[in-house]
């Protein structure tokens, strides 16, 4: 991060700290974390970094660097949101060897969770800069595939240029994917022909072209889509098909995934957790799903209910006093495990401030006993005053050490060491704790769904009866 022309230092590294820390992206900045500074004050103590440092070596660069920042994501769905801030920081932490003061703000906004890392180019003891170089990206990105490893979460392997994808599918949906999934809505509903498809498509905004080939042109689109050209179940001749014989090549996840060799793929893909939420038909029903839905979906939740049993019978549940009794004791070992992860957080926090402290109290000392030689002078306040509000800041949160002796800085260090070990190692309890929790949840869940389904069924086939008798 540069000097931008036309602004100062000072409001360059505002710009850039407010965007990582925005509080709409970060759920209310409570997705940050820092490390040698203050989330609040991030800007200043970096500000204040790079005055010692050229009151200390009297060097200043031409087209100096004031911050570097890291962009860290993650695959969707993979990791929370505190968890990627705890992979942030470490990341950030092994990198800069901790001889730099950083913050992390994780975001939130995106359909992948991010990282942006911003750490200040001058170090701790503000006698030196970082030194970048060529090919630190792939120093950086070997850092970052370490940490993820450890907390068993998935990295980008190396591959070819000609096996890249450079697609983002995090990126607007394509036109095309927006036809393929508006075809796909119309093709639930009772059709009759393709005559009736198209009238409908038509109705629904899109324009089309007759001729050798159907192709369609929706509101805002330059050219024309050729149906032929949107993939297998999409032609004019597959459309057909599925008008005449929908409920036995397609559901609707499959026609989702159409143009994916789905009709070698037929079955719906299994949840990588086994098994999962059971579907309400009935709701499905009334928001408009065609009975071919409603056949998959009966299928479908008979699969469900039977891993979900099978599940329990594997972890040696027999009755469900059993599973409730269960499921309690999973969310107590995961609540504990995540008390004793923000026990460890909020110690490393309270060294880290503390070592900020001890230091910024030692560079502000000599400035501080001469505004005090000088009786308190106001003009050398003024010309002093960030060193003097910091040195008593520093000194103001010493208070609770009155009658004890400050630990060194060194020792400091070596207990966030310890204690950011400590923590390391409870993540993986962490994982454990909270996969085993999530399924014997979802176990619950589906067999509390299926008893009242069976209910509802004894209830509904009960007034059968009595009708029927009168």
């Amino acid at each position: 991060m540069h000097q931008n022309k036309g602004k100062t230092v000072a409001q360059c590294l505002k710009a850039r700290t407010d965007y990582a820390k925005n509080g709409e992206k970060t759920e209310n900045e409570e997705l940050i974390s820092s490390y040698a500074c203050d989330k609040e004050t991030v800007d200043q103590e970096f500000l204040l970094a790079k005055q010692e440092y050229l009151r200390i070596t009297g060097r200043k660069q031409k087209g100096d660097i004031i911050a570097y920042q890291i962009r860290q994501s993650f695959k969707p769905g993979e990791i929370t949101p505190e968890e990627a801030n705890a992979v942030g920081y470490e990341t950030a932490m092994r990198f800069t060897k901790g001889n730099h003061a950083f913050i992390v703000a994780t975001h939130t906004d995106k359909a992948h969770i991010h990282n942006h890392i911003i750490f200040n180019s001058t170090n701790l003891n503000c006698d030196r800069k970082f030194r970048d170089s060529w090919f630190i990206a792939l120093v950086l990105q070997k850092v970052s595939d370490i940490v993820c490893l450890e907390h068993a979460l998935s990295v980008i392997k190396p591959r070819r240029p000609s096996e890249r994808d450079n697609r983002n599918p995090y990126h607007r949906v394509s036109l095309r994917k927006e036809l393929r999934e508006h075809i796909d809505t119309i093709l639930q509903e009772d059709i009759k022909d393709l005559n009736e498809f198209l009238k409908r498509l038509q109705e629904s905004g899109f324009e089309i072209k007759y001729g050798k080939y159907i192709s369609v042109r929706g509101k805002g689109q330059k050219r024309f889509i050729r149906l032929s050209s949107l993939g297998e179940g999409y032609t004019e001749e597959d459309i057909r098909k599925r008008i005449l014989r929908e409920n036995e090549f397609y559901s609707e996840e499959q026609g989702k995934e159409a143009g994916k060799n789905q009709r070698k793929q037929r079955k719906i893909k299994q949840s990588s957790r086994g098994f999962d939420l059971l579907i309400d038909i009935n709701k499905k029903m009334q928001e408009g799903k065609g009975r071919g839905y409603e056949r998959w979906a009966k299928v479908y939740n008979v699969k469900q209910i039977t891993k979900a049993l099978l599940f329990l019978q594997e972890n040696g549940i027999r009755d469900y006093e059993e599973l409730e009794k269960k499921t309690a004791e999973t969310s107590e070992r995961f609540d504990a495990v995540s008390k004793l992860i923000k026990e460890k957080e909020d110690k490393l926090h309270d060294i880290a401030a503390l070592k900020m402290n001890i230091i910024n109290f030692a560079k502000t000392k000599k400035i501080y006993d001469e505004y005090r030689n000088l009786r308190y002078d106001k003009d050398y306040f003024e010309a002093h005053r960030e060193e003097i509000t910091l040195h008593r800041a520093s000194k103001a949160a010493f208070n609770i050490y009155k009658g004890k002796k400050l630990p060194k800085v060194k020792e400091l260090s070596e207990q966030y060491s310890e204690v950011l070990e400590e923590k390391r190692k409870l993540y993986s309890e962490y994982k454990e704790a909270r996969k085993e929790m999530m399924d014997i949840k979802i176990a619950k869940q589906d067999i509390d769904r299926f008893l009242k389904i069976e209910e509802e069924q004894h209830q509904l086939d009960k007034r059968r009866v009595q009708e029927h008798t009168r």
